[in-house]
């Protein structure tokens, strides 16, 4: 019982320390419709600083709630004013707060990719729009048969994002995967790892692509839990004691950026999940 109240408790504070800085964010983000091009920057600053406050105040909440032990290690050598893409493998939503946590004071606020519908979700989403976070459509098959001229959205606008980017300190994040590890999708995929599904990289190609010279590093981030299948209410319900993140920090090369070299991006990633599957061997201990 005392459980259930805990993880009760928790969410409530989260949802107030999202209103406390989500609600003003919304509001002071709309001077972008009044500002474009160089002189945005100055805004997007400022309001990624507000989104830093929000990751503040869900530290706070864990730290003052929460028994979890926090192992970060490898983040050592990162800038606030770098530009940095961070890769990672994608077990629950508690990673969301983990990478918030772990990168939080080192680099600058980070953003990550999104299903567009998820721009209408109260609050949340308006509040990643004023924060640029890239929204991305995910068109059929069938759908972009019947409409080619959709084919390509996606790209112009990680590169149209991209290009605002290199303006203003940067961390963008990318699940490699596509989508939370489970046993089920795992199976059905028949990957070849372990602990891990089979790696997509589109979105990682399209970031390269149209921000690779700009980059100073790439950090490749293993997140692991004490127990498979780690949930939002097992978290905030103090059911999670140890949360491990191992980052590594990885040169940009040419041929990483280069977009022709899809073939090495392709054995580039699958060298790193195999590594990143043998870290997780050790970690979870089977």
């Amino acid at each position: 019982m005392m459980a259930i109240v805990r993880g009760i408790v928790v969410f409530v504070l989260l949802f107030f320390n999202l209103c406390l800085w989500g609600v003003p964010l919304m509001v002071m983000s709309l001077s972008k419709f009044f500002v474009r091009g160089p002189k945005r920057a100055p805004i997007i600053r400022f309001l990624a600083r507000i989104g830093e406050r929000w990751v503040a105040g869900n530290n706070s909440i864990f730290d003052t709630m929460l028994s979890t032990q926090w192992e970060i290690e490898g983040i050592e050598g990162t800038r606030y004013d770098g530009h940095y893409l961070i890769i990672s493998n994608h077990v629950s939503w508690v990673d969301i707060f983990a990478l918030f946590r772990a990168f939080h004071g080192h680099a600058a606020f980070i953003r990550f990719f999104l299903k567009r519908e998820l721009i209408w979700m109260p609050i949340v989403g308006q509040a990643c729009w004023a924060l640029e976070f890239p929204f991305m459509r995910r068109y059929t098959p069938e759908h972009l048969e019947r409409h080619p001229e959709k084919r390509g959205t996606d790209l112009e606008t990680t590169r149209r994002l991209c290009r605002r980017y290199r303006r203003v300190p940067m961390a963008i994040l990318n699940f490699v995967e596509g989508t939370r590890f489970s046993r089920e999708k795992h199976a059905e995929q028949e990957s070849p790892y372990r602990h891990l599904l089979r790696p997509r990289i589109g979105g990682i190609s399209f970031v390269l692509a149209s921000l690779g010279d700009q980059l100073d590093a790439i950090f490749d981030v293993t997140l692991a839990y004490p127990k498979s299948d780690v949930t939002m209410w097992e978290f905030v319900t103090d059911r999670v004691p140890r949360v491990i993140v191992r980052a590594r920090r990885l040169d940009v090369t040419p041929e990483l950026i280069d977009p022709n070299a899809r073939e090495y991006l392709k054995e580039w990633i699958d060298d790193l999940w195999r590594h990143k599957d043998t870290m997780l061997d050790s970690y979870l201990g089977n």
